[in-house]
């Protein structure tokens, strides 16, 4: 089992990067103003699916890696700060991606739109490949350890994104008030800096 501390690490640093806004929040929030909190909860419950999906497959890959490869353990530990400080970059420059809110609209459910929108996310599994090592022991259960964390995550995420849809209008405003909408990613993209350098100091051990 992960320590606690390493947990409660986890869990902020999956907090902080879920409420930041970003192209699934606005588009639950974009969606369950304009059709619905059916057609949001709908699409969150997809969204759930595809996280746990990819990051199932993401983390158990890599606790198979670990064990083989302890070595691994320091490149993972490098990338996952890094990647941390590259979201808050992004974040600070607001250099967001294309919103699932602008996809065309076809005869898929928002169910099927909501997972397969996350299950191929590229930025998703690298979340996964990179940041979630970080919390995993390598002296202990490397399989349940990154089952675990995926599910941690999975759940944190989906509180987030149901609180979005039960709350469909303020969250619209929320997200298309630029001003309001600046402030809000420079504050989250300093916090992950902040995290990202606890997290350099914290994971320096031998993975061996």
């Amino acid at each position: 089992m992960p320590d606690p501390s390493g947990l409660l690490g986890f869990a902020i640093a999956v907090l902080v990067i879920e409420v930041t806004p970003g192209p699934n929040m606005a588009w639950l929030a974009v969606l369950s103003a304009g059709t619905g909190r059916r057609a949001g909860l709908s699409a969150a419950a997809g969204i759930a699916l595809g996280l746990l999906v990819i990051g199932a497959a993401a983390g158990l890959g890599l606790a198979a890696l670990i064990t083989a490869a302890p070595a691994l353990y320091e490149v993972l530990r490098w990338g996952g700060v890094l990647f941390l400080v590259y979201l808050a970059i992004e974040g600070w420059r607001e250099a967001g991606e294309t919103s699932p809110a602008q996809l065309p609209n076809g005869s898929l459910k928002h169910f099927s739109r909501g997972f397969l929108i996350n299950a191929l996310n590229p930025k998703a599994a690298l979340f996964y490949v990179a940041v979630l090592p970080e919390f995993i022991d390598p002296a202990g259960n490397l399989p349940l350890q990154a089952a675990l964390l995926t599910l941690l995550s999975v759940i944190i995420a989906t509180l987030i994104h149901t609180a979005i849809v039960l709350a469909a209008a303020p969250a619209r405003a929320l997200v298309s008030n630029p001003r309001r909408l600046k402030i809000l990613r420079r504050v989250l993209s300093a916090l992950l800096v902040v995290i990202a350098i606890w997290l350099f100091f914290e994971t320096g051990r031998d993975p061996a």
